[in-house]
């Protein structure tokens, strides 16, 4: 059987601090709570056409992955969200406003080809790239 990947469905992030997580997802990143499923400790965000999993560490499902992230090791190396639109200007103030202090913004290859990124951490230190438009589109 053969298929194609149309793209990233969801991804699920073990967190520490279920309010920080959801301040920064939310309230930063301007994601939406979309579903809470709270007898397994699950919390659903809508992230354009994908989802993000929050998974606290202190529920059901958290419980099951071991210990908690942190300096020790990550559960992953980072997700990257596709943004649009891109001003980096506006985005590294929102950031900062935020009290995010962003990585270097660079030219970076993803899904849609080469374009600009940057990395930031969320509150439990996982890394995040942000990922702007191909070169060629606004």
């Amino acid at each position: 059987m053969k298929f194609g990947i149309l793209g990233i469905d969801h991804v699920v992030l073990r967190v520490k601090d279920e309010a920080a997580a959801l301040a920064f997802y939310c309230g930063v990143l301007g994601c939406e709570e979309e579903r809470r499923v709270d007898e397994l400790g699950l919390i659903q965000l809508r992230a354009g056409s994908s989802l993000i999993d929050l998974v606290p560490v202190s529920g059901e499902l958290g419980r099951r992955g071991g210990p908690p992230p942190g300096a020790g090791g990550h559960n992953m190396d980072h997700v990257c969200l596709r943004i649009e639109s891109w001003d980096e200007a506006a985005l590294l103030a929102h950031l900062r406003a935020n009290g995010i202090e962003p990585g270097e913004v660079g030219r970076r290859y993803g899904a849609e080809g080469q374009g600009p990124s940057i990395y930031i951490a969320d509150p439990d230190g996982n890394t995040v790239e942000l990922k702007g438009p191909p070169d060629g589109r606004d």
